[in-house]
């Protein structure tokens, strides 16, 4: 079976995304219904932490919260690992609580990322693909200077924003 590849248009460049059903099925579905739902065109990477991540995809450019639907359960114990730019599900406190939100590791965070152990805090957060091409483009977006507002305290002070995620065949 040929893995899916999804290619998000950012405001920094191209970033081809190759996603592993085998290992995160419904991680990748979830993510793929948003893609063809449209649901991240316009949406902002609101949270740019240098040398750690870029978080994004649940806010549009005027950082209202997308409608989400319900969260997927947590598949951190799928075998892969939060290493340099590979592409995880964002989630609140609860294990099972993504949604739409995903992050691309900027740096090997399997340590503190992966799965631990089954508490909520230990389970770990889904990785479901990895950018095989356009890495420049995360690693830009990764060394913009941010700046606290609109109750984001890790926002880039200049917009950084997903134009477009679609299907790559």
């Amino acid at each position: 079976m040929d893995n899916p590849y999804v290619l998000l248009e950012t405001s920094l460049g191209e970033m081809l995304i190759e996603l592993y059903p085998e290992r995160a099925p419904k991680t990748v579905a979830n993510f793929l219904q948003y893609v063809d739902d449209e649901h991240y065109d316009d949406t902002l990477f609101h949270r740019v932490v240098r040398g750690f991540v870029i978080q994004g995809g649940g806010y549009d450019s005027e950082l209202a919260k997308k409608p989400t639907r319900d969260p997927v359960p947590n598949e951190a114990k799928g075998g892969l690992s939060n290493t340099l730019y590979s592409v995880a599900m964002a989630r609140g406190p609860e294990k099972d609580s993504a949604s739409d939100e995903f992050f691309i590791n900027c740096a090997d965070n399997s340590a503190d990322l992966d799965h631990q152990d089954d508490s909520d805090e230990g389970y770990g957060y889904t990785v479901f693909g990895q950018v095989v091409e356009g890495e420049a483009a995360a690693k830009k977006i990764n060394w913009k200077v941010v700046k606290p507002r609109g109750g984001f305290a890790e926002l880039p002070a200049e917009n950084m924003r997903i134009l477009t995620a679609r299907r790559f065949e």
